[in-house]
């Protein structure tokens, strides 16, 4: 096969994502589509602004770390310049919480789980962040071609509460709902999956994607690969 496009697989930070398993459930769909995919385990890559150069697509699966400035420079100019970056969940939306650059480059962080409601009883597993929710397409979601031909779908996995801006293309949202001893006094809409536009770079994000399971739910699963090829260069 030969291969027209480049993509860089980044995966690091927590290990609760399996960013391994994770990342390598997407590989062969890249190769399929005429990608050659690189893997680097460390956002040290991100510092080598000529080398992100020649990249069409980076899909980063980086929870709960941090980036050096140089980083997320060569990051931030390599999406600017044209190079799309994707990815799902914490990997991409609860990646570097002490930047505020970052978030701004991608749109939206990870804010909550809130997870069972307090009339629920906990038993100290993830479980316990767990609930049955909706994905439900907006009317750009309808049409667009990443999300298009799929109808509103549920999930019972973590939701994620999300801060983001109206620089993002919403394709799909999801609703907390208020609960007894919820201290929210009305539901708040997050995004779900969005795209966005930085420079001449593609952005794509869906937050579901916490474990394995989720990943290969069939709207999730789809989502991400039309995602990812939506985003590359």
């Amino acid at each position: 096969m030969t291969h027209s496009r480049s993509a860089l697989i980044v995966r690091a930070g927590w290990e609760g994502h399996s960013p391994v398993a994770a990342t390598d459930l997407f590989v062969p769909h890249l190769v399929a589509s005429g990608f050659e995919v690189r893997v680097e385990e460390s956002t040290s890559v991100y510092a080598d602004a000529a080398g992100l150069a020649s990249v069409d697509l980076i899909m980063q699966c980086v929870t709960m770390s941090t980036i050096e400035p140089d980083e997320l420079s060569g990051l931030t100019a390599a999406v600017r310049a044209g190079t799309g970056l994707a990815g799902w969940h914490g990997g991409i939306a609860d990646s570097f919480r002490a930047s505020s650059d970052y978030f701004h480059l991608v749109g939206g962080q990870f804010a909550s789980h809130p997870g069972k409601p307090a009339s629920e009883e906990r038993d100290g597993s993830e479980r316990d962040n767990f609930v049955p929710y909706t994905v439900a397409m907006t009317e750009l979601g309808r049409q667009h071609p990443i999300t298009e031909g799929i109808a509103d779908f549920d999930l019972e996995t973590e939701q994620y509460w999300v801060l983001s801006d109206d620089l993002n293309d919403v394709l799909a949202t999801t609703t907390q709902r208020v609960r007894a001893g919820d201290p929210w006094h009305r539901e708040v809409t997050s995004p779900a999956v969005w795209t966005r536009q930085w420079g001449d770079g593609r952005i794509f994000v869906a937050t579901p994607g916490h474990s394995m399971d989720v990943l290969q739910h069939a709207n999730v699963r789809t989502i991400i690969e039309r995602g990812l090829l939506w985003a590359s260069r």
